[in-house]
């Protein structure tokens, strides 16, 4: 029996896409194998990268000027990717600060240039997001960086801001929840593991013209025009996490893409946010301009009883509610493949507890 998955990562995969791969474990198409035995050079293998790599473009409508690579390493390894490649120590880099995960990039990213904090919101727990106005970018910056989403503090920004520098975001937990315009940056990475599949597997989205700024001396895999020119097949791909990965982006367009994906999404956030916030004995402590509708901190009123909340939540089907270990709390995690009816189960426990609780 499947259970309620409010993981933050690796997260809930839609069951239509786990039931497919069940059907195609021991052997894809009449091939006589697996997927995930067959060579990433073979001709099926090819096909099934290239076909999702497709979908992925027409899912975000991104434009020919940029190119789609599907990489390893996790989010963490475009930490250090990125300044590798588009700064030297003699240059500087503008980076925001709005928590856990932007923090991590801001020390990698330090090992390789100069970076300067434009804004942080540590001070205040990373509850919300400095305003543009009290930014101190630096006009001869190489680029601006920062993360839209969150995971761990469930803090997001919901544009992006309007800069002369070329925009790099970490997308991890937020990719394919919604559109997004392309076109307002140079480059996206993301993590597979939250919306897209899999972990093993990331995303970049490159604006061609940043390739041909990348640092020359870095070897070829870590550098992006190489694995452009190879179509992300430099070395072995994960290619289980790939063909996984297209069968997600297939179901995408099968739901109605992602115009239809942001309205259930914001449904399903604002159902649990009104729930919290009508409550006296949950809370959230994001502003309410800030909010993430991926991941949702909430609090109790008293922290003694976390451990039997989530006892009780795990009793009732209800897994990885536990916020995370810097954080504490809960959280839950209600990306693509979660249901408004999970959404709803969470919320008609919550009321149980606080009735027995409050």
């Amino acid at each position: 029996m499947r259970l309620r998955n409010f993981c933050a990562g690796p997260a809930a995969i839609p069951e239509q896409v786990l039931e497919e791969v069940k059907s195609e474990l021991l052997e894809w198409g009449d091939s006589g194998l697996s997927i995930m035995e067959m060579s990433h050079r073979s001709t099926i293998f090819d096909k099934v990268a290239m076909e999702a790599k497709q979908d992925f473009i027409d899912l975000l409508d991104i434009p020919n000027e940029y190119d789609v690579l599907f990489l390893q390493g996790g989010a963490t390894h475009q930490f250090s990717m990125v300044p590798m490649n588009f700064a030297t120590h003699q240059d500087s880099a503008d980076y925001l600060l709005t928590g856990a995960w932007s923090k991590k990039a801001i020390s990698e990213g330090s090992k390789y240039t100069n970076i300067n904090i434009v804004a942080s919101s540590e001070a205040e727990n990373f509850s919300n997001v400095p305003d543009f106005e009290s930014w101190n970018l630096n006009p001869n910056a190489k680029y601006f960086h920062y993360a839209p989403n969150e995971t761990i503090q469930g803090v997001a920004i919901h544009q992006p801001p309007d800069l002369n520098a070329p925009i790099i975001a970490d997308m991890s937990s937020v990719i394919l929840s919604g559109p997004i315009d392309v076109t307002k940056f140079s480059l996206i990475y993301a993590g597979a593991q939250k919306n897209i599949g899999p972990a093993g597997l990331t995303i970049v989205i490159i604006n061609r013209d940043m390739l041909k700024k990348e640092n020359p001396t870095n070897s070829n895999i870590l550098r992006y025009s190489q694995h452009s020119k190879n179509n992300s097949m430099l070395n072995t791909p994960p290619t289980f996490a790939w063909y996984i990965a297209g069968k997600v982006f297939k179901w995408l367009r099968s739901e109605g893409g992602l115009e239809t994906i942001k309205k259930k999404n914001d449904i399903k956030a604002k159902t649990l946010y009104k729930y919290i916030d009508e409550s006296d004995f949950f809370s959230n402590p994001v502003s309410l301009e800030n909010r993430s509708i991926m991941n949702v901190p909430f609090i109790l009123a008293d922290s003694n009883l976390d451990n039997l909340f989530l006892e009780q939540a795990e009793q009732h089907g209800l897994l990885n509610l536990k916020g995370h270990r810097s954080l504490g709390g809960m959280r839950a995690s209600i990306y693509n493949a979660m249901p408004i009816e999970g959404v709803n189960d969470l919320i008609n426990f919550m009321k149980e507890f606080e009735k027995e609780n409050g």
